[in-house]
């Protein structure tokens, strides 16, 4: 059975930092695409970033590739989204997700975070205040 437990929400203040981590127990860790999303109240969830166990990632927004960076600690099956300079906008409950690689990505290619990874956390919430 799969597990995928979220940490390191809360409450920050305008221009702080916070880093998410994500534990993945149960699985295969190289199977996974790992994806970090957030969803804001009455909508659909944000795919924000993927990697997978041979280390190339993505961050799929423009207007966060400055701040939001994924990382993995392989031997430790666990994710982190480093996010700098929060802004109120990005209050939101985030998730992390682990999507059955449906075929191992390309040399040098990320792979793709799916809205229906088959194993989801539970989120975290994420509150910045001006």
């Amino acid at each position: 059975q799969v597990h995928v437990a979220e940490s390191g929400g809360g409450s920050v203040q305008v221009g702080e930092s916070l880093r998410l981590s994500c534990k993945v127990s149960g699985g295969n860790y190289s199977e996974f695409c790992m994806g970090w999303f957030r969803q804001f109240p009455g909508q659909d969830r944000q795919v924000l970033a993927s990697i997978h166990s041979g280390g190339v990632s993505a961050v799929y927004l423009d207007s966060l590739k400055d701040r939001f960076t994924i990382s993995q600690d392989t031997a430790e099956t666990t994710v982190y989204l480093q996010m700098n300079s929060l802004k109120p906008e990005d209050t939101a409950i985030y998730y992390c997700a682990a999507a059955i690689l449906r075929r191992p990505p390309l040399h040098g290619a990320s792979c793709h975070a799916r809205a229906n990874s088959e194993y989801w956390g539970q989120g975290t919430q994420v509150t910045v205040s001006s």
